[in-house]
C-alpha cells in the first residue's frame, strides 16, 4: 500500500472479528516497528504480546476497563514500554529538562511504526491509554525499569470505522 493511502487509511477499530491474528503477521509488526528511530540508537522499546485465546480474556477483564473489554474483544492485546532511566540521559542523569519523556517520545515513534505496520499487513488496531499496569506488570512480568504506557489491541476490523476530520493545518503549524 502506498504511504499516502496507508496513513488515510488506518483508524481506531473497536469492533475486531473473531478471526485471530497469526503469529507471523504479529512477529512481521513488531519486527517491523523495530526500524523506528530512536536516541542514539538505543532502542528502548518493549513489547509484551497476549496472543493466546486462552490468556487473552482473563487478562483483557483483569487489564482494562470495561470499555476497553469491549473495543478489544477478538483481538491480540500488544503492551508496550520502554526503558526508564537510559533515552535522554548521561552518567544517569538527565540531559535535558524532559528526562524520561524522551523514552516516551522513542515508544511514541515505535507505536506509530507499529500501527502503520499493521494497516500494511491487513490489521488494525486501537491504542488504549487507560489501564492497570500494576496487573499487567505482575502478568506479564514487566520489571519495575520499564515505564509501561500503552495496550494496543491488533486484529482484523468487524465494519468501517468512520472517518474523523483533522483540524485545519493554520489551526496545528506555524510556518516561519
Amino acid at each position: 500500500m502506498d504511504f499516502e493511502k496507508l496513513i488515510q487509511e488506518r483508524r481506531s477499530v473497536r469492533s475486531y472479528s473473531d478471526r485471530p491474528v497469526p503469529r507471523e503477521l504479529l512477529d512481521k509488526i513488531v519486527k517491523e516497528a523495530q526500524m523506528a528511530p530512536s536516541w542514539k540508537n538505543m532502542q528502548t522499546s518493549r513489547v509484551y504480546v497476549v496472543e493466546s485465546a486462552g490468556m487473552l480474556e482473563g487478562f483483557r477483564e483483569r487489564a482494562l476497563p470495561d470499555f476497553n473489554i469491549r473495543s478489544s474483544k477478538n483481538a491480540a492485546l500488544i503492551v508496550t514500554a520502554f526503558v526508564r532511566n537510559e533515552v535522554g540521559f548521561s552518567n544517569g542523569q538527565p540531559v535535558t529538562e524532559l528526562g524520561n519523556k524522551w523514552g516516551a517520545y522513542d515508544l511514541g515513534l515505535h507505536d506509530a511504526y507499529l500501527i502503520l505496520a499493521a494497516k500494511n499487513a491487513g490489521l488494525d488496531t486501537l491504542i488504549m491509554g487507560l489501564r492497570n499496569v500494576d496487573v499487567i506488570r505482575d502478568e506479564l512480568k514487566i520489571p519495575d525499569e520499564e515505564a509501561i504506557v500503552s495496550v494496543i489491541a491488533v486484529g482484523f476490523r468487524n465494519g468501517d470505522p468512520v472517518f474523523r476530520p483533522r483540524k485545519p493545518i493554520e489551526e496545528v503549524a506555524h510556518f516561519f
